[in-house]
């Protein structure tokens, strides 16, 4: 049986949310999507509080960076910050191609920055590059010791 890997997508727009679970849904990995439509939401998620206390720990998570409550910055300045959490990588994926925007997230220890693709072609082939680097290439630390 195949084990599911946990990805936390963060991102406040219903259309691009549907795009992702249909590029997900070709994955060749099996895939447990949890989604957080702001960064309140998200940070709750991974501070495993209210109604996410039995929540996993992604093993991956997707981030915007234009979203509501507080911005995907806040939410990856507070990973980042957290020794429970630093270590899980973060993908900011944005519509935004500003040098600034990249500049700034890598400052604030990004793992990749990706544009949003324009296509479900091109969504398709982004998804399968990050699955075959983040979820089959790429060792990240085990959480079974964290509490």
């Amino acid at each position: 049986m195949q084990e599911t890997t946990d990805i936390l997508l963060v991102e406040d727009n219903a259309g691009d949310i549907r795009i992702i679970k249909e590029t997900i849904g070709e994955s060749h990995v099996a895939i447990n999507l949890h989604i957080a439509k702001d960064g309140l939401q998200a940070l709750d998620f991974l501070h495993r509080r209210g109604p996410y206390v039995e929540a996993p720990r992604p093993r991956l998570v997707l981030l915007d960076l234009n979203l509501p409550n507080k911005n995907g910055y806040d939410v990856l300045r507070e990973m980042k910050a957290d020794h429970e959490l630093k270590h899980i990588p973060v993908i900011i994926l944005s519509s935004s191609r500003s040098d600034q925007d990249v500049r700034r997230a890598y400052d604030l220890h990004a793992n990749s920055y990706i544009p949003k693709p324009t296509s479900f072609e091109a969504y398709l082939t982004t998804f399968q590059n990050l699955e075959a680097f983040w979820l089959s290439t790429a060792l990240i630390p085990n959480d079974s010791h964290i509490p």
